[in-house]
């Protein structure tokens, strides 16, 4: 299924699932008045939040789990389970809101159990009965995407394979053309196929209708198919290049322009601007409030810091930043004045591979360092790096200059994403993960990122940090 109708369905699903949620709330409300039990009612204004706050959850749940993202691509065993785990996912999300927030809405644990009840079976319903009867509607009224494929080899075949897979979203493969050896041999796939040759095409696109046409060639060879592009064109049929020129290079690959000249783009970190706006609109306000919230127990922290020993409240450092940009990293002073100066002295003793270096019980730490380590709290004034820019909240934490001189190549990836208050070490172990696995996490983090995937990261960083777990 191309991406781009991927996203489209999964729009559409998340419409579904909207209107689902208020089919089970209304069919549990009518349940539990048909129960011989005391009766429940729900305020109109009540039962109108409670509703805008279950469609949230659900939703935002099917994307977290990746129900939405595995709708069209997984077994139906595969999707049953997503829905089940998106259900479960969405309850447990409604039931912290009614308790964090008290949206005082009197609801029973009866009423509730019913209405996800109701819920998973309806979404189990749609998902098996929608999935065949899409397609069946879209041949039935011709509104399937007709796709010819242009190639030779195995890649021709392979990508024709996954167009063949696609049938029941709405793709409908018709031919397969060659622009070289083996026209006329026979492709047997779900379906039999004689491979045709192109000068075959232009009789197929008069006669027929065909919706796009797919050219999956070596890259050096597509210069000698411009007259079939220009053809495709003349006819007003969409044309498609598979991009996979270069199988190891695992970037996301997108279209641009420089002026009026067409460039392919290859990316290994996220690239979605609008996303990247987000977050770094949503960095710079949560920044700010946590600033303006701190203020007060920053400054007991400061005339700890300043009573315990001596030397300056704030420790600065140069780290690198996004691209490995560096600059000026702020926290509290948690170790002795000049403790730099005595990391040579330390060496053997360091407790962490690779280039890190940590010790359990470093002897530099201050009367109170390492309280406010354990609790992150002399990371309080990285709020400011984050408001200025130069972090963000949840990212790969910024490295020393000298750490990142003794990066292997694939570790210096992790630059390439503005560097964080907590990212998947955090909520997995913190000083506890060995270097190479820190890194590991780190481009995890980066070839997953997403907005759900930091709030899910922020979420789970707050009990590990009041716990105290993992840190030294």
């Amino acid at each position: 299924m191309f991406r781009r109708h991927q996203q489209r369905a999964a729009a559409l699903s998340a419409g579904a699932d909207a209107v689902l949620v208020v089919a089970s709330f209304f069919a549990a409300y009518a349940t539990r008045l048909a129960l011989p039990m005391r009766a429940l009612v729900i305020e109109p204004s009540a039962a109108a939040m409670l509703l805008a706050a279950s469609v949230a959850a659900v939703v935002a749940a099917g994307r977290w789990t990746g129900a939405y993202s595995r709708l069209y691509s997984g077994s139906r065993s595969r999707v049953a389970g997503d829905t089940i785990a998106q259900a479960a996912a969405a309850s447990l999300a409604l039931l912290a809101l009614l308790y964090l927030v008290n949206l005082e809405v009197p609801v029973s644990r009866l009423f509730l159990a019913l209405f996800f009840g109701y819920l998973t079976g309806l979404q189990l319903l749609h998902r098996t009965v929608a999935d065949g009867l899409r397609g069946r509607m879209r041949r039935a009224l011709g509104a399937a995407t007709s796709v010819v494929v242009i190639g030779d080899g195995e890649r021709a075949v392979e990508i024709a394979s996954e167009l063949e897979q696609s049938e029941r979203t709405g793709l409908r493969l018709l031919a397969i053309f060659g622009c070289g050896d083996g026209l006329g041999r026979e492709v047997r796939l779900s379906r039999s196929y004689t491979v045709r040759s192109l000068e075959d095409l232009p009789e197929m696109l008069a006669e027929q209708p065909i919706d796009e046409v797919l050219f999956a060639v070596a890259s050096e060879r597509l210069r000698e198919l411009e007259r079939w592009f220009v053809l495709c064109d003349e006819f007003g049929v969409n044309t498609r290049v598979a991009a996979d020129f270069f199988p190891h290079v695992h970037s996301r690959v997108h279209f641009d322009w420089l002026g009026e000249r067409p460039l392919l783009w290859f990316s290994i970190a996220p690239a979605d601007e609008m996303q990247l706006l987000v977050k770094r609109c949503l960095d710079a306000s949560l920044a700010a409030a946590c600033l303006v919230g701190l203020l007060a127990p920053m400054a007991v922290v400061s005339a700890l810091v300043k009573l315990s020993s001596k030397g300056p409240v704030l420790f600065r450092q140069t780290r690198c930043g996004l691209n490995g940009r560096r600059f000026t990293c702020f926290k509290f002073r948690s170790m002795v004045e000049g403790a730099e100066s005595q990391r040579r002295e330390l060496e053997h003793l360091n407790e962490k591979d690779g280039p890190a270096f940590k010790l359990r019980d470093d002897p530099r730490l201050t009367p109170v360092g390492g309280l406010l380590r354990r609790f992150s709290i002399d990371e309080w004034p990285q709020f400011w790096n984050v408001l200025r820019g130069d972090m963000s909240i949840v990212g790969p934490r910024p490295a020393v200059p000298a750490e990142v001189e003794q990066y292997e190549t694939w570790q210096r990836r992790r630059l390439r994403m503005r560097p964080g208050l907590t990212c998947l070490w955090a909520i997995r172990g913190r000083d506890r993960i060995d270097f190479e696995e820190w890194m590991q996490m780190d481009l995890e983090y980066i070839d997953n990122w997403s907005l759900l995937m930091d709030l899910r990261i922020l979420v789970l960083t707050v009990p590990v940090v009041l716990a105290g777990r993992g840190a030294s």
